[in-house]
């Protein structure tokens, strides 16, 4: 591209008129522009309301591609501005994005003597002064506070796989935004992310509002697919996966499912989770309660009655005093005829009052497993509910749809902790799950501890009940 028709774009971009700016060139010479969803991340990221902007959720989406457009353009248009770049590790970076970022550089006719690039600082400097601060964003036993950070000062910032990057780095990160040059150009500090499905940060912050049509004015995401990039290596691409790749591959990659975990350490399939709300074919059994007790901040109660497998009353109580949950389930007990010694109540924390006053079964997180193999009780359960899950043997009657979404995502966190390595089975922390999800698993612990019942059964005894 001749030097004189980058002068241009970069008016165009001033304007706003992204639609009528190139990204790219096909093999015959020709030009193809930003798609709809491109030029609705260069709105959003130029608008004066939006603060954090999602891009991509899938492979082959163009998310790379727009951020180091966008970049591009903000750091010519503006004179001694800076960008941060960044990723969790700043050879994967380089390897990747960089390229990316060089590639538009000689597409718009930028050549080595229009900036410097100092490999040393991992900065790279346009004749007008702005700057791309190539940042590594992995954790640093040495830097747990992330001190690192505090000499930046950027104008706007983009993070590339985010997903990949500790939800506290990227808010350190924001926080040296907005600190160059803003108010002279009157920028609003901006954070772009890039990323692929997660099971994480990611999926409550920009996904999981997009999802349900909750978005805030200030945090919006783009659903970039594959078919949205004009480039035609793309769709061969496309072609290609759909004929070999496996489903979760698929649906991750093609159809941008957030919903589908490529992580080997997740126990229970997503699709197997789903069925629980239907697989309504299961047959009665003894009667069980269990019941997770309320903590601390935003917890709640929840207690369940199960006929056999099939959960058939659930009941979920605000924060309140432990006399209502032991009348709770007392009135549970006489409803559906289920006994003391088939009830259980986590007796960690507060739970240990219910269980003293009702004299029940008491579940013990840390305890000692039936099986040695097992790190604790708690692993040695979620790995036994993985092991009905995923046999279609579990049945949740009457769920709310809100409901269902909440307690698929909590089975679709449960992972095997150090996966790769030689020891006791065990999951991974609660407070790792919590940071994940950002909230305590309720739901999902008061299904784990059915198994319980799995693992130490109630004998049956032969009594004549008599009736009044």
């Amino acid at each position: 591209m001749e030097k004189h028709l980058l002068d241009i774009y970069v008016e165009l971009y001033k304007r706003k008129c992204f639609d009528k700016i190139p990204i790219g060139e096909y093999p015959n010479g020709d030009y193809y522009y930003m798609t709809s969803k491109q030029v609705q991340a260069m709105q959003l990221l130029s608008d004066n309301v939006t603060t954090f902007v999602g891009y991509g959720g899938a492979a082959r989406s163009g998310k790379s591609l727009i951020e180091c457009t966008a970049i591009i353009f903000d750091c010519l248009a503006y004179a001694g501005i800076a960008w941060g770049l960044a990723r969790k590790e700043l050879t994967t970076l380089k390897r990747t994005v960089l390229i990316t970022l060089f590639k538009q550089f000689s597409f718009y006719g930028i050549s080595e003597t229009d900036y410097n690039y100092n490999q040393q600082l991992n900065k790279i400097t346009f004749q007008n002064g702005s700057d791309i601060f190539l940042i590594d964003t992995a954790f640093k036993p040495s830097d747990p506070l992330n001190t690192r950070f505090g000499g930046l000062e950027l104008t706007r910032s983009a993070i590339d796989e985010s997903n990949e990057t500790d939800i506290t780095v990227i808010n350190k990160i924001f926080e040296r935004t907005g600190w160059r040059l803003n108010d002279k150009y009157n920028l609003k500090r901006k954070q772009f992310e890039c990323f692929n499905p997660a099971k994480n940060h990611v999926y409550n912050r920009f996904y999981r509002p997009f999802k349900d049509k909750c978005e805030s004015v200030f945090r919006k995401f783009i659903s970039a697919l594959p078919g949205d990039n004009p480039n035609p290596i793309v769709q061969e691409w496309i072609n290609d996966l759909l004929e070999t790749g496996d489903k979760i591959t698929i649906e991750r990659q093609i159809y941008g499912n957030f919903e589908y975990d490529d992580d080997p350490s997740v126990l229970i399939d997503y699709d197997k989770s789903c069925d629980i709300f239907t697989n309504n074919y299961l047959l009665s059994g003894k009667k069980y309660i269990t019941c997770d007790v309320a903590r601390l901040g935003n917890d709640k109660t929840k207690i369940r009655v199960w006929d056999g497998m099939r959960c058939v009353k659930k009941l979920t109580i605000d924060k309140s005093k432990l006399d209502v949950v032991v009348s709770a389930i007392q009135n549970l007990q006489r409803e559906f005829i289920v006994p003391t010694s088939q009830t259980i109540v986590d007796e960690d924390g507060v739970g240990g009052g219910v269980c003293d006053f009702l004299h029940c079964k008491g579940f013990v997180n840390n305890s000692r497993p039936t099986n040695p193999n097992y790190q604790n009780l708690r692993s040695e359960c979620y790995f036994k509910l993985s092991e009905v899950i995923n046999s279609g043997e579990m049945y949740l009657m009457n769920e709310s749809p809100t409901d269902r979404d909440i307690i698929v995502e909590e089975l679709g966190v449960i992972k095997q902790k150090d996966i790769d390595k030689d020891g006791k089975l065990a999951i991974i922390p609660k407070d790792e799950i919590k940071k994940i999800i950002g909230r305590s698993p309720d739901e999902a612990d008061c299904l784990m501890m059915r198994m319980w019942f799995e693992l130490n059964p109630i004998k049956s005894v032969v009594r004549n009940r008599i009736l009044n």
